[in-house]
């Protein structure tokens, strides 16, 4: 990979650079989360099933995470500025049409068209940004801010929905996209300089319409199990989603340029480091959007109040993500990981003394000590993907590293979203598949009223409790699992740093086992 030395820092347009691109990156993070806060309006306002909400939510990351590989290899093919400018066209397309869809199946449609566009952005951005920054050491002070940005976004987006929702219709949350798009259109050209390095990677159709949709197919089967219980449609389509699964998993271990290199993971630092980029994002996305829900139709705070409830631990997350990087050099990647599933693990588990009647400090205790964790797993699996690769597969790597947090993300609100409305349903007055829906309905005695609420929090807590069990046994798997290092061992040779330390890069070695240092350094 193309090097300078530490003593020869870019110019300031390599950091205007940096500015342009974090602006979709702060996007498409953003619109991952912006609708927790929103929902209940949008209910009101057009109705949907208890599965058309979800698919509202979660289409997106679906989208974005099913496709970030294919077009991170398109990217490296074809043109990443390229790929970049068309990909913040049809965002700001797909972003107008769902801030005025008159029906649910067309605001579902356009949040799909966001999250295609959307998987543009993400690998490309990085790659780019690889070129801007040539040296390993700003190199990696680039891609801690970029980090930093996409978990902003993930944590601030409640936050800027909830204040656009105090004063404007629920399509503003959806608008507030364009004005950052048109100036990266203008702003890109001018700061950002076309990369083509030509590589020979080819994109298997097959692969990609195999991936996304047995893993839409699989969802899809599971929300109806969870919603309507039991009955052969559902079944046949979860088990129909894992057997299209299984054909992609085969099949790439015969092309010659697949979509998801699976030997990578025989290596058990990788697979810890993959999981850890998918988990906490699951965890997250479930814990934002039931406790938003919470906030407003349980305890009946105004979405402006829930929005402002959230600050401390969207701070939290933001700051974690932005120090991490200085605190692994000294302790380690294996404690940074360490604390950041036990604290995920302790943070969830402080929600379980919320009641129909209160919990507040809870929801901002939770949401404090869980974001410190958040914060780690964003800053550990991203922050070597790009460095540790030669520049004609950057925007694969890139890829690969956000699929693991964009399929957490939905997977959260899909499978934990899931458990908890079926919690509701076999515990609630069985009125409606939701709370919304329950409250809406006209005349209910207040023992109804109490009853609907108690089983969304019992739902809740069943969720949460999942959610944390999951990341105390990935925290003991990381114990047992990563080697220890001390932190004198972690050196580099002469006066250039790779993004990654502990992995320093060794462009002679076979793709496999530089894949294992790649994600030696995410882990």
């Amino acid at each position: 990979m193309t090097r300078q030395h530490a003593d020869n820092p870019p110019g300031v347009r390599a950091w205007l650079g940096l500015a342009v691109i974090l602006g979709p990156v702060l996007l498409v993070s953003m619109d991952g989360s912006i609708l927790f806060l929103a929902m209940p309006r949008i209910s009101q306002a057009l109705s949907p099933t208890a599965d058309q909400a979800l698919w509202i939510l979660d289409v997106y990351g679906f989208a974005v995470g099913s496709l970030l590989v294919a077009f991170g290899t398109i990217g490296d093919r074809y043109g990443r500025l390229k790929l970049l400018m068309a990909g913040a066209t049809v965002f700001g397309l797909g972003s107008a049409g769902a801030a005025f869809a008159p029906t649910p199946e067309l605001l579902i449609a356009c949040r799909a068209l966001m999250g295609v566009a959307g998987a543009t952005l993400l690998p490309s951005a990085l790659a780019v940004l690889s070129e801007l920054f040539p040296d390993s050491r700003r190199r990696a002070q680039a891609i801690g801010i970029f980090a930093a940005a996409f978990a902003a976004g993930f944590a601030i987006g409640p936050v800027i929905g909830g204040a656009l929702l105090g004063r404007f219709w629920w399509g503003s949350v959806f608008l507030v996209n364009l004005p950052v798009l048109a100036v990266f259109l203008v702003c890109a050209p001018v700061f950002l300089r076309e990369v083509r390095p030509g590589g020979s990677g080819r994109v298997d159709p097959l692969s990609v319409v195999t991936s996304a949709g047995g893993l839409l197919l699989t969802i899809y089967g599971i929300k109806h199990l969870a919603a309507d219980g039991v009955s052969a449609l559902p079944v046949t389509t979860v088990i129909g989603g894992i057997a299209v699964l299984t054909f992609f998993g085969l099949r790439q271990r015969h092309l010659d340029d697949p979509l998801v290199d699976f030997s990578l993971f025989r290596d058990r630092v990788f697979t810890i480091a993959v999981i850890t980029g998918l988990l906490p994002l699951a965890a997250w996305s479930a814990a934002a959007y039931l406790s938003g829900i919470y906030l407003q139709s349980v305890l009946g705070l105004g979405v402006l109040h829930a929005a402002l409830l959230a600050l401390p631990g969207a701070a939290a997350l933001t700051l974690s993500c932005v120090v991490t990087p200085a605190v692994v050099e000294r302790v380690g990647k294996r404690a940074a990981l360490l604390v950041c599933h036990f604290s995920i693990a302790g943070g969830l588990l402080l929600l379980l003394p919320t009641t129909v009647t209160g919990g507040i400090g809870w929801y901002i205790a939770s949401t404090v000590i869980a974001g410190l964790g958040y914060g780690i797993s964003f800053a550990v699996v991203a922050d070597t993907a790009v460095g540790a690769v030669p520049p004609e597969r950057a925007g694969s790597a890139g890829a690969i590293a956000e699929t693991s947090n964009e399929i957490g993300n939905a997977l959260g609100i899909a499978l934990l979203g899931s458990l908890a409305a079926l919690l509701f349903r076999l515990r609630g007055p069985d009125l409606a598949p939701t709370l919304d829906e329950t409250l809406q309905l006209p005349s209910l005695p207040v023992s109804v009223i109490q009853d609907a609420k108690s089983a969304f929090v019992t739902g809740l807590h069943v969720a949460v409790v999942v959610a944390s069990l999951l990341h105390a046994a990935l925290g003991t798997a990381a114990l047992r699992g990563l080697p220890k290092r001390a932190p004198e061992e972690r050196t580099t040779e002469g006066p250039e740093t790779t993004v990654c330390p502990e992995a320093p890069e060794a462009p002679e070695e076979p793709a496999e086992e530089r894949g294992g240092q790649a994600v030696a350094g995410r882990g």
